[in-house]
């Protein structure tokens, strides 16, 4: 700690504000990091309760009403109440909208609840993907800064030799170690989250699908 309020007293504006950059980016990413994890955990248990708890349903009221007890990151539930909405003749109105087939009303209601779902999953990927992209350069620009500051004030006393570059040098080169370390997390973070939040989607695209085959086929039965 000592060393680094050292290397801060000494820093100048610029290398300041490029480390402020890297912590505020640290911090931001481990804040999406660590809700994101939660998120995702939280909506894969709650969409692999709630699909075999509403299939098993005797009927599609009572199904309703198990999801919203099951459901608590209501992923699934949405999904239902937007076909739920089309089942019902009287919501039919005399639009372009409400004239479609049931099949292509199903697909655009249905296709919308998963698109708000997936907005949910994705939460934070693209903050994570441009501080893992981001970060390295900007740990570099600070460390290119430091450099320069550091010759240009050995320049004007006149004198420059290796013991008194390589001190200077040295620090400013911890800019790029702090730059890799906050892009690093980032990435692995992006990469991880982004296959657990392709999978729960991959399970609700399932289920939407086999949830329109089941009012098409319940429509044509009571037809």
């Amino acid at each position: 700690m000592t060393v680094l309020w050292s290397h801060w007293v000494q820093a100048d504006g610029v290398s300041r504000l490029v480390a402020l950059v890297l912590l505020a980016m640290s911090v931001g990413s481990w804040v999406v990091i660590f809700f994101k994890a939660w998120l995702l955990v939280s909506a894969d248990r709650s969409v692999s309760q709630s699909v075999p708890v509403f299939w098993q349903a005797p009927d599609w009221t009572d199904g309703m009403l198990r999801l919203g007890l099951t459901d608590r990151q209501r992923l699934v539930l949405p999904l239902v109440e937007a076909a739920s909405a089309v089942r019902q003749p009287s919501l039919a109105l005399p639009t372009l909208g409400g004239q479609a087939h049931t099949g292509q009303r199903l697909t655009r209601v249905l296709r919308d609840a998963l698109v708000a779902a997936q907005h949910r999953l994705q939460f934070g990927q693209v903050w994570l993907a441009t501080v893992g992209a981001t970060a390295p350069f900007v740990g570099l620009l600070g460390t290119v800064w430091g450099i320069y500051h550091a010759l240009m004030a050995m320049a004007a006393e006149g004198q420059i030799t290796l013991d008194k570059v390589a001190g200077p040098v040295g620090e400013a080169l911890v800019m790029t170690a702090a730059g890799l370390a906050v892009a690093i997390p980032a990435v692995l973070a992006y990469n991880a989250l982004g296959r657990r939040a392709a999978r729960t989607e991959a399970a609700l695209d399932a289920f939407a699908h086999d949830l329109r085959e089941w009012v098409l086929q319940a429509e044509a039965a009571s037809a």
